[in-house]
């Protein structure tokens, strides 16, 4: 017992050591001195110079400020300015990192010196701040500045291509879904015969039905084929559905829907982002007699993001409302994977039930995303009741 406690602890430690990246530190001593090694030509002189002269100090310098150096290029300069393509101010920033980097570095063979109480010319032969600046440590941030970028490049590689295999098992399970929904029998029953009861009460409104009620279909069948669409296609359907979902709750329940009428040009968004939560809305509803029931429904875009939320009155006494979605559309989970896996960290979503009300929120961007096509995937997704 007392070993297994021990064995936790150790892993607890180990955990806690990568969580803060502590083997980072073991990753660059590790670098300077194998170069150190090199440059000496014998792995023992190496280590007795890191750890037992002056020149440790110099050594500290090159691996504590070209460490410094790499992370703010990797976690500041490169995700502010590379990513969100400034390339000339990221050049600049860069460029400026690398020559601070270098002074000070350089300015570490002097301090080395000072501890010593020596000269610079006894401790590193005849040398000038120019020709240090010139030599170590230029080259040596440069190879360590161009060695960090590799291996960032090389991990998002990597995680690109399991992206890549898990939207083709995505496409695949998805498709699957898809086609044994396709037509789904309760939704076009209950839409249908919703239609042919206004034909008698209101004509007008009855043959508007039918006209969206064609749309939708048409949408879905062979417009939202594309790996993205237009953002005004994707809004006209949801309108669509919304108008037809009135029809099938009668007036019963108030749908309120705040939809901005605005020219979205050509931003363009994987088709069926957004029903899932609508058709949940309109399936879960309460239509009790004994308290309010509504939906509201709110879209707004500016600036390539799309803010989008809705929420619905549920039966106060429902002890499965936390599961709502768990059976709707294609489900929560679903939906949360494949927004993870097409617009990955450009989405943030929050789901929250309170008593009586079930209501979630959306905030998409749509730029600085890989398209499906080049990931490989044909959105699809299900329709129900």
């Amino acid at each position: 017992m007392h070993i297994e406690l021990n064995t936790i602890k150790n892993s607890q430690l180990l955990i806690g050591l990568y969580r803060y990246k502590v083997h980072h530190l073991l990753f660059w001593f590790v670098y300077h001195y194998m170069w150190w090694a090199i440059g000496i030509g014998s792995v023992k002189e190496a280590a007795y110079n890191i750890f037992f002269s002056p020149y440790n100090v110099k050594f500290l310098f090159y691996f504590v400020f070209q460490a410094a150096a790499v992370y703010f290029n990797l976690y500041y300069l490169i995700p502010k300015f590379l990513e969100k393509r400034k390339y000339l101010t990221y050049l600049f920033f860069f460029g400026l990192t690398i020559i601070i980097t270098v002074l000070i570095i350089t300015s570490g063979y002097f301090v080395a010196a000072y501890v010593a109480n020596s000269t610079l010319s006894e401790l590193f032969g005849d040398q000038t701040f120019v020709t240090l600046l010139k030599s170590g440590p230029l080259s040596s941030t440069l190879a360590s500045m161009t060695l960090a970028m590799s291996i960032k490049l090389a991990k998002k590689w990597i995680k690109l291509q399991q992206r890549q295999q898990l939207l083709e098992k995505e496409k695949v399970e998805t498709e699957l879904k898809f086609l044994k929904s396709q037509f789904n029998p309760h939704f076009l029953f209950n839409t249908i015969n919703s239609i042919f009861v206004l034909i008698h009460k209101n004509p007008d409104m009855a043959s508007e039905s039918l006209a969206n009620f064609s749309d939708l279909m048409r949408y879905q069948l062979y417009e939202c084929n594309e790996s993205k669409i237009p953002l005004n296609k994707e809004i006209n359907y949801l309108q669509n559905f919304i108008d037809l979902g009135k029809l099938r709750l009668d007036n019963t329940v108030k749908v309120i829907t705040n939809i901005e009428d605005q020219i979205y040009g050509n931003v363009s968004v994987a088709p069926f982002i957004l029903m899932p939560f609508v058709e949940n809305a309109f399936k879960h509803v309460s239509q009790g007699a004994h308290q309010k029931n509504w939906i509201s429904i709110n879209f707004h875009f500016s600036n390539e993001k799309i803010l989008f939320e809705v929420a619905n009155t549920i039966i106060h006494y429902d002890d499965n409302s936390d599961d709502l979605m768990k059976n709707s559309g294609i489900g929560l989970k679903n939906v949360q994977r494949r927004l993870d896996l097409v617009y990955h960290d450009q989405y943030e979503l929050s789901i929250k039930k309170t008593e009586g009300i079930y209501k979630i929120r959306l905030e998409v961007t749509l730029n600085e995303t890989p398209t499906l096509s080049e990931l490989s995937i044909t959105p699809l997704t299900s329709l129900q009741s």
